[in-house]
């Protein structure tokens, strides 16, 4: 299991990846997400709950890599932190 997913579940208390669900719609999450990816010029910073999200496939590909939807995701998340 990769270091960001550990992070997630363990933050949010999850025992397994299969009990994640994607932050936008609520279905099953295929994916931990960088909201600001290292890769790609993004954050400089270890992996962070900050920075990480649970999505579906369907959102990962819609929202995942586009810089005009990062404040998107980011709202999202931070509210699902919230809860």
């Amino acid at each position: 299991m990769k270091a960001h997913t550990k992070i997630y579940l363990q933050y949010f208390n999850f025992k397994i990846p299969e009990d994640c669900f994607c932050e936008v719609c609520g279905n099953y999450a295929n994916d931990i997400h960088h909201i600001e990816a290292r890769g790609m010029g993004g954050t400089k910073q270890k992996d962070s709950i900050e920075n990480l999200m649970a999505l579906c496939r369907k959102h990962h590909l819609q929202y995942g890599d586009i810089k005009d939807k990062k404040d998107y995701l980011k709202e999202i998340h931070l509210q699902f932190m919230k809860r």
